[in-house]
C-alpha cells in the first residue's frame, strides 16, 4: 500500500512539473470564478427586489423569498460564472489534451485503468438529504399550510416552525418508507426467500 502511494506521488509530482503552465492556468482560473461568484453574489444582493435590494431582516423574509433567492441566484451563477468557467475548463482540458505526446496519453489511460476497481471504495457524499428535506419543507408549508408559505418569519414562533419541520420529516419517511417496506417485502419473498431454501 506504501509503495503504492509513493509510485502515486512520485508520478503525479512528475506530471505537475512537466505540466506546470497548464496548472497554473487552471488555479488561475479556478480564483478568477470564485472571484466572479462573490461579485455576482453581491450584485444580487444588491440589486434583487428579494430581500428589499439587501435591507431586509432575517425577520422579514418568508418561504417564498428563500426559494425564489435560491433558484434565482442559481440561474445567475450559472449565466455569469458557470458557463464560462465550464467553456474555458473545457476547452482548455481539450486543448491540453490534445497537445500531449501519444506516449503520454497512453500513460494516463493504463493508470486510470489500474484505478477503476478501486473507484467505489474511495469516494463518497452527502447523498442530498439535506435538499431533500428543503424542498419537502417548502412543500409541506405550499400544499399543506399555504397562508404560511408566504408569512414572514418572525410573525410566528419559532416553535412553529420546528415543529412543521419534524411533521415534513414524518411525512417523508410515510410517503417515502410505504414503498419502500412494499418493495423490500416482495423482494424478500420473490428473490432472498428463494436463495435460502
Amino acid at each position: 500500500m506504501s509503495n503504492e502511494l509513493t509510485s502515486e506521488e512520485k508520478f503525479w509530482g512528475k506530471k505537475l512539473k512537466e505540466h506546470w503552465k497548464a496548472l497554473a492556468v487552471a488555479i488561475i482560473g479556478v480564483i478568477v470564478a470564485f472571484i466572479g461568484g462573490l461579485l455576482v453574489l453581491i450584485w444580487f444582493i444588491s440589486t434583487s427586489p428579494i430581500g428589499a435590494q439587501g435591507t431586509a431582516l432575517i425577520g422579514d423574509w418568508n418561504l417564498d423569498w428563500v426559494v425564489g433567492f435560491t433558484i434565482l441566484i442559481t440561474v445567475w451563477e450559472l449565466l455569469f460564472v458557470g458557463s464560462p468557467a465550464a467553456l474555458f475548463f473545457g476547452l482548455g482540458g481539450y486543448l491540453w489534451w490534445r497537445g500531449l505526446a501519444e506516449e503520454e496519453k497512453q500513460e494516463f489511460k493504463d493508470r486510470e485503468k489500474r484505478k477503476k476497481p478501486h473507484r467505489k471504495e474511495k469516494y463518497g457524499g452527502s447523498g442530498g438529504g439535506g435538499g431533500l428535506m428543503f424542498i419537502a419543507y417548502c412543500l409541506y408549508h405550499w400544499i399543506i399550510t399555504p397562508q404560511t408559505y408566504y408569512t414572514t418569519f418572525n410573525s410566528l414562533p419559532y416553535t412553529y416552525w420546528l415543529s412543521t419541520g419534524f411533521l415534513t420529516l414524518m411525512w417523508m419517511f410515510i410517503v417515502l418508507g410505504i414503498p419502500v417496506i412494499i418493495i423490500l417485502t416482495i423482494v424478500y419473498f420473490k428473490y432472498w426467500n428463494k436463495k435460502s431454501e
